[in-house]
């Protein structure tokens, strides 16, 4: 494992305690400024509309000027946003806050094109989903701790605390170096990607799958607490569980062949979708929100799976575009969700076993078997 690495690891690890501790309570605080299940979806989702307009520019110009600075400008914004939240006493500052949170979001590409080019000897699958496992490791404590706070104190106090744990992120990862620029062959422009057939069906693919296994998700803690009758502090619990899930999903489905861990975490997302719908008891709740992590293995091994289909001079716009397809489905499937549990709570979550049955059989038909990335050029030019 290279030094570079290792920070950004330490890095997103420490991100994730803070972000833990009032992640899986947002809609809830929302709920309290007075935000309706249709308002809550909204707000959501109107995060990824900035990661929309974002994260294709951020990594093609990752591509040319380099990406360390990139990360640096999301951090410190994160650290901003989360200073907003906390200070708020209103819904309207607070969503100001959330929508510039949610902006860090264009980093994506960046971050991921930084850690596949730091991975050493590591596969691109392991790099991105062990750093995305360090994140969740980090929040396996924050939603308990989170939970505990809010039962005693209110919501609101948590984001002052986690703006805290933001500060010490930002200044291990200033100390990351900068990295190499690709050298740009004129048939592996930017622009050619889009002429790449098989990497355009693959985002068809990511785009329908991240909808189906995302829709179940913005208001689970919602129809937990107002449909199930489970305590602030029990969501806290489940929302540490869902942590350490992610973090076992993502190192574990890391090392499957991609084809397969993409497979399989749509399959932990529907049984977590699953048991919130049929289950009656906690234990329940534990076993779906221990496999919500499947989630987040699918989100990092389609960026594996893209790489096997462009050139490296490609990457960041090749992960830009991915992750554009995530923000897009970050906008829709949020609304949707909201419409239906107004209508019924319940619906929410039969509509997406459905879809990510459908996903599933998307995926054997279209998906690449292949891991091995496309051969990469010589490094020449320095940022």
């Amino acid at each position: 494992m290279t030094k570079d690495l290792i920070l950004v690891i330490v890095s997103l690890f420490t991100w994730g305690v803070g972000e833990g501790m009032f992640f899986y309570f947002q809609p809830l605080y929302l709920q309290q400024l007075g935000a309706s299940p249709v308002g809550i979806g909204s707000i959501i989702g109107a995060t990824g509309i900035l990661l929309v307009l974002t994260q294709i520019p951020a990594g093609y110009l990752g591509d040319r000027f380099g990406r360390r600075q990139f990360l640096w400008l999301s951090w410190v914004i994160g650290c901003i946003a989360t200073w907003v939240m906390a200070a708020s006493s209103n819904l309207s500052f607070f969503i100001v806050g959330i929508l510039l949170y949610g902006m860090t979001g264009f980093v994506t590409p960046p971050l991921n094109s930084y850690l596949t080019h730091a991975r050493g000897k590591w596969t691109v699958a392991q790099a991105i989903t062990f750093a995305s496992a360090a994140y969740n490791l980090g929040a396996v404590a924050g939603p308990t701790i989170g939970g505990a706070i809010a039962e005693q104190y209110g919501i609101k106090p948590i984001y002052y605390i986690a703006a805290g744990i933001f500060l010490i992120s930002t200044i291990i990862l200033f100390f990351i170096a900068k990295q190499p620029i690709e050298p740009r062959p004129p048939e592996t422009r930017s622009n050619q990607i889009l002429k790449n057939t098989r990497f355009m069906v693959l985002m068809g693919v990511v785009f329908f799958t991240l909808f189906a296994t995302y829709l179940p998700q913005p208001l689970a803690q919602n129809f937990l607490q107002n449909e199930k009758s489970v305590s602030l502090s029990s969501i806290g619990m489940l929302g540490s569980l869902g942590s350490l899930g992610n973090a076992v999903l993502l190192v574990t489905l890391g090392n499957l062949r991609s084809r397969r861990g993409f497979l399989a975490g749509q399959i932990a997302v529907l049984i977590f979708s699953l048991t919130l719908w049929m289950g009656t008891g906690l234990p329940w709740y534990m076993m779906g929100y221990f496999l919500i992590g499947g989630y987040k293995a699918i989100r990092s091994l389609s960026l594996a799976l893209s790489r096997t289909l462009i050139h490296a001079s490609q990457m960041g716009t090749a992960y830009g575009l991915i992750d554009t397809v995530a923000s897009i489905a970050i906008i829709l499937a949020p609304t949707l969700a909201g419409l239906l549990y107004e209508i019924n709570p319940a619906m929410v979550f039969m509509v997406a076993g459905i879809m990510i049955l459908i996903s599933i059989g998307l995926s054997l038909a279209f998906i690449p078997s292949k891991d091995q990335p496309m051969e990469e050029s010589p490094v020449v030019v320095e940022n």
